[in-house]
């Protein structure tokens, strides 16, 4: 089996649509939580502690991204 290596946009591409599912992920969260009458106040804690988890996850992959790619800047520089 062949593997391709991802290339930085592609890495840093996947990074922002997991900052806008977990974004999603949350508002959704918080938003039956403000408009239902009836809600799991435990089980909504959880989703929105996985998608905050979710979001720090992907700002780490942009910011290790970034700090290689200005790695590679200054090695070709």
């Amino acid at each position: 089996m062949v593997r391709h290596a991802a290339s930085m946009s592609d890495v840093m591409s996947i990074a922002i649509a997991g900052l806008k599912a977990s974004s999603a992920r949350f508002a959704a969260s918080a938003n039956r939580v403000v408009e239902q009458r009836q809600v799991d106040l435990a089980a909504e804690l959880v989703q929105q502690k996985l998608a905050a988890l979710d979001f720090e996850a992907n700002v780490r992959v942009l910011r290790t991204a970034d700090k290689m790619m200005k790695a590679a800047l200054d090695i070709f520089a």
